[in-house]
C-alpha cells in the first residue's frame, strides 16, 4: 500500500509532466497560428530585385490584411512557368494602364512617370507583352527593381498577378542585416 506521501509525489510528477505538455503544445499551437496567418519568413532566391533585395536575403512577410500598394514588395505564389514563389515590387493595381518606353527605359502607369530611385538601371528589356497594357481588376502588375534581369509582368511566363495569390507584404529583411522595407 502506498504512504500518502508518495502519492503525493506520484500526482505532483504527473501534473508537472502535465503542465510541461502543456506548456509546449500551447506554444506550438500560437507559433503555428503566427507563422501561418500572420508573418512569414521568406527567403530570397535570384538577382531579381538587385539593389533593394540580395540574393539568399531573409524578408519578413506581413500576411495580415495587406492592403496592396504601389511601392510594395509582395510574395507570390500564383502559378509560373518557374514553379516557384516570386518576390516583386508592385507597379500598378486593377484598372490601371502600364506603358514603358524602353528606348528610354521609362514606366509609367496612367501616364504619369513613375520615380523610382530603388530600380538598378532603366528599364530596357521587354518580356513579350505589348504595351500599354490595362491591368485587369483584381491583378497586380509587377516587376523586379533589377529590370533588364528580372522576369516579371513583362513576360506572359509570368503576367498579372492574381491577388489572391499574394502570400504577404515585406515588411521587414532580417538577414544579413535588419532593414525596414518600405
Amino acid at each position: 500500500m502506498e504512504n500518502n506521501e508518495t502519492k503525493k509525489e506520484k500526482y505532483g510528477l504527473i501534473n508537472l509532466v502535465f503542465d510541461v505538455v502543456s506548456i509546449f503544445v500551447t506554444a506550438l499551437v500560437f507559433i503555428s497560428i503566427l507563422f501561418t496567418f500572420i508573418i512569414r519568413f521568406v527567403g530570397v532566391d535570384g538577382d531579381s530585385m538587385e539593389p533593394t533585395l540580395q540574393d539568399n536575403d531573409w524578408l519578413i512577410v506581413s500576411s495580415v490584411n495587406p492592403e496592396i500598394e504601389h511601392g510594395d514588395i509582395i510574395i507570390s505564389t500564383q502559378p509560373n512557368a518557374f514553379n516557384e514563389p516570386l518576390v516583386k515590387r508592385v507597379i500598378a493595381t486593377g484598372g490601371q494602364t502600364v506603358d514603358i518606353d524602353f528606348a528610354k527605359g521609362e514606366v509609367y502607369v496612367d501616364g504619369q512617370l513613375l520615380d523610382e530611385p530603388y530600380i538598378a538601371e532603366p528599364t530596357h528589356t521587354t518580356e513579350g507583352v505589348s504595351f500599354p497594357i490595362l491591368v485587369p481588376e483584381g491583378k497586380l502588375f509587377v516587376m523586379g527593381d533589377n529590370r533588364n534581369e528580372s522576369s516579371d509582368s513583362r513576360s506572359p511566363m509570368v503576367g498579372c498577378v492574381d491577388e489572391r495569390y499574394v502570400l504577404g507584404v515585406v515588411k521587414y529583411r532580417v538577414a544579413p542585416d535588419f532593414t525596414k522595407i518600405d
